[in-house]
């Protein structure tokens, strides 16, 4: 493979994995913050008669507790991100969506993603990605195009444990492996911590896609989320934990508004996750279906891979500036 080459293949890669990436932390509760715009169907609306709080807390800790045995479900999610610093860091403005199984504890997916997020900025990039995930690894098809520039390989490996040890950096690695080992909160520890809202009411019958559900919303701050989430207490100290909340106030963001619709067997079917930022509001929705669908993920073959941080390594071996932007 050519200098060139790896490097177009390198810029590719890290876009796409910068967006499949966010999406996969946000759908696998690694960002916990949820909320939404109201997109169910037209004239479900309220039905006037609404949960006590104790009658709410009720059907959201048995929605968690049926959640959390299910470990899987049929998944599709749009993510919306405005341009900006925002998206900079989410892997490029745009629209991008989602749709596939995934599982949770131990986190597992294969999913498509598609939409205007992957393609900003770069034509060639790929229309979509199936991007499946098993034992922290995370690999992408990059497709067919992708693939002569990367010795006829279509998939791209990143393996976070491994880019984590290779830092050098111990609390590097302590912070990713244990984010990871904590990333399976998604749909279950969201509800968990809906629950620590302290406004969390019931919002009336509503129909998703032809579905009864019960609607239900909450608000919880920046603190107050980070106070819920136990992955961030294994994962940072103390003083990390309040360096997080002064950067994440310092980001514009002051907090979450949950939404969930819940149908009558207890399951949760459409979470939203609207994350408003100085540059605009990043809205994601998820509906779920079949809970407890089988989500077993096979890992392409070896031959069929190639590894991004063995790219990154063969650019910073092609000659000089070649490496100067092998940071991913």
């Amino acid at each position: 493979m050519t200098v060139g080459a790896v490097r177009g293949s390198k810029a590719r890669g890290r876009r796409a994995a910068g967006a499949v990436l966010a999406t996969a932390l946000l759908c696998t509760g690694a960002v916990a913050c949820t909320g939404s715009d109201d997109k169910s169907d037209k004239g479900a609306g309220d039905s006037g008669e609404h949960q006590s709080r104790s009658q709410v807390t009720e059907v959201i800790t048995a929605a968690y507790k049926k959640t959390s045995a299910a470990k899987s479900a049929k998944v599709e999610m749009t993510i919306s991100t405005p341009p900006g610093e925002t998206a900079k860091a989410m892997g490029g403005a745009g629209e991008m969506k989602m749709s596939g199984v995934m599982g949770w504890d131990p986190t597992v997916m294969d999913v498509t993603m598609s939409g205007s997020a992957l393609t900003e900025g770069d034509p060639s990039a790929p229309k979509q990605i199936r991007m499946l995930w098993r034992d922290n690894v995370m690999y992408m098809d990059m497709g067919a195009t992708a693939a002569k520039d990367m010795d006829g390989r279509r998939w791209m490996k990143m393996d976070l444990n491994s880019i984590a040890k290779q830092s050098g950096d111990d609390k590097l690695t302590k912070q990713m492996t244990g984010g990871l080992d904590s990333m399976n909160q998604d749909p279950a520890q969201q509800l968990a911590m809906l629950l620590d809202s302290p406004n969390l009411k019931h919002l009336g019958a509503a129909k998703i896609e032809g579905v009864q559900t019960q609607r239900y919303k909450g608000r919880l701050t920046v603190k107050e989320m980070m106070e819920s989430n136990d992955g961030l207490k294994d994962v940072l100290g103390k003083s990390e934990r309040e360096q997080l909340f002064k950067n994440v106030e310092k980001a514009g963001i002051k907090g979450y508004d949950t939404e969930v619709w819940v149908n009558e067997d207890d399951y949760p079917v459409r979470m939203d996750i609207d994350i408003k930022t100085p540059d605009g509001t990043v809205k994601t929705s998820q509906t779920f279906s079949d809970y407890g669908a089988a989500a077993k993920v096979t890992p392409p073959p070896a031959g069929q891979t190639l590894d991004l941080m063995e790219m990154f390594k063969e650019l910073g071996k092609g000659g000089s500036g070649a490496g100067s932007d092998s940071g991913f």
